[in-house]
């Protein structure tokens, strides 16, 4: 296999960074293709803790070739600001490309989200404020700012001359103040001496790259359940988190990824607002979010805390075709005595067999758990699956035998090297 794609199964928060940046170290060029700095990645790497948001994980490895292609949307000031922080903890040696076709995130995009949100009150989304969802709705309008712009200064002053005047419209309804077309084109200009060197057809980079048998890294963020058409909508994001996407956000035909590998926590959690069947909210759920240190990355918040939901694992699994998974945070388990795992959904007294796509009929949905002896053993510094606790062990085996996939990745503390590895897949 010379690609393979990352895929949170959950509601994001799941642990990708960690994954990708294992396999970072064995691809040749690793891509992140959809969302923004709304996703957070927090890798482990020689001791220090880095929390990206933009940028690919294979960021920290000099010899990677890391790729923002065309789904994504960009904030460039955020962008600058990662690379400045990478500057200050000694990481100098990079290779980073933008595509052309990604669109910018521009501070009108950050002041519509806020001003929604706060608009929409009790029905608010919980999105994370960073202007992603403004951003992607320009783009599908065709009044996005595109990286590729930043090249030609004088098509840029044109786009932009079109574009404000109808943001700050948009704001003026909110009441927002309205910003000036020379201010943002002044302070692109300053994003573009920085960026230019890295800005090109990321589409015949990458096809390239596959036609030469380069090992690539589909890196994925947020979650599935986050996606726009299949996940908890309107509680989701603005782009599709799928591997399933993955080709049309990065020009390659669909036979260019060869396999999945989905990313699961050993329990569940979700950020901002939405039906989350699955949800607890005790000293149980509280012990994990301590030993899990389950903030958001990005926004800070507590995260809320659920056992793992087969029926929500089962859905991701049917549209995307995973059978690999990783599973994490594993360690975080050993601070309950007993551990659920939610195995059927029910509404109304009857079980169903499908995930409900509205979010008033899921949040109808009861539940059915089986209940598991945990482990107090330390197993942070395990290597081998057979070192584990046995009822360690019983809680992997019972997951694969109710998910029907291959657990193929199990971490076991926060620490890079705290991997154990069953199968590799790249």
């Amino acid at each position: 296999m010379s690609t393979l794609a990352i895929e949170g199964m959950q509601w994001g928060d799941e642990g990708k960074g960690k994954i990708t940046d294992y396999y970072a170290a064995k691809a040749e060029i690793v891509v992140r293709s959809q969302g923004g700095n709304n996703a957070g990645h927090s890798i482990q790497h020689h001791g220090v803790r880095y929390a990206l948001r933009l940028l690919p994980s294979g960021i920290l490895n000099p010899h990677v070739i890391n790729v923002l292609a065309d789904g994504m949307v960009v904030n460039p000031f955020c962008l600058l600001d990662e690379l400045k922080g990478l500057k200050e903890k000694g990481i100098t040696e990079y290779n980073l490309i933008i595509s052309k076709r990604v669109s910018l995130l521009l501070p009108y995009h950050i002041e519509l989200d806020k001003a929604r949100e706060n608009a929409l009150g009790d029905a608010k989304i919980g999105t994370t404020k960073n202007g992603i969802g403004p951003a992607y709705e320009d783009k599908a309008a065709r009044l996005s700012i595109r990286a590729g712009d930043l090249l030609e200064p004088e098509y840029l002053l044109k786009r932009l001359n079109v574009v404000v005047p109808l943001k700050n419209l948009e704001l003026k309804a909110y009441g927002g103040e309205a910003f000036t077309v020379e201010e943002i084109y002044n302070d692109l200009l300053k994003v573009a001496e920085v960026l230019k060197s890295h800005i090109t057809d990321t589409t015949v980079f990458l096809q390239k790259a596959i036609a030469e048998g380069k090992k690539v890294l589909f890196e994925g963020a947020q979650g599935a359940m986050l996606c726009l058409n299949y996940g908890t909508f309107p509680y989701v994001t603005s782009s599709s988190p799928l591997a399933t996407a993955i080709p049309n956000n990065t020009g390659l035909p669909l036979s260019s990824v060869d396999n999945v590998l989905g990313i699961m926590k050993a329990y569940t959690t979700r950020v901002g607002e939405g039906p989350f069947p699955s949800e607890f909210d005790d000293e149980v759920a509280h012990a994990i979010r301590e030993k899990g240190h389950e903030y958001g990355t990005v926004t800070h918040r507590p995260r809320r805390v659920g056992w793992l939901d087969i029926p929500q694992l089962k859905y991701v699994a049917s549209i995307s075709g995973i059978k690999h998974v990783a599973l994490m945070l594993l360690d975080v388990l050993s601070a309950t005595k007993e551990i659920k795992i939610v195995t059927k959904y029910f509404i109304d007294g009857k079980e169903i067999d499908y995930m409900p796509s509205t979010v008033t009929e899921l949040a109808r949905v009861t539940t059915k758990s089986i209940t598991l002896p945990s482990w107090s053993e330390d197993i942070s510094d395990i290597k081998k699956y057979e070192d584990l606790p046995a009822n360690c062990r019983n809680y992997i085996e019972t997951i694969e035998k109710l998910l029907d996939v291959s657990i193929d990745l199990i971490s076991v503390s926060p620490e890079a090297d705290a991997t154990i590895i069953r199968r590799n897949l790249l």
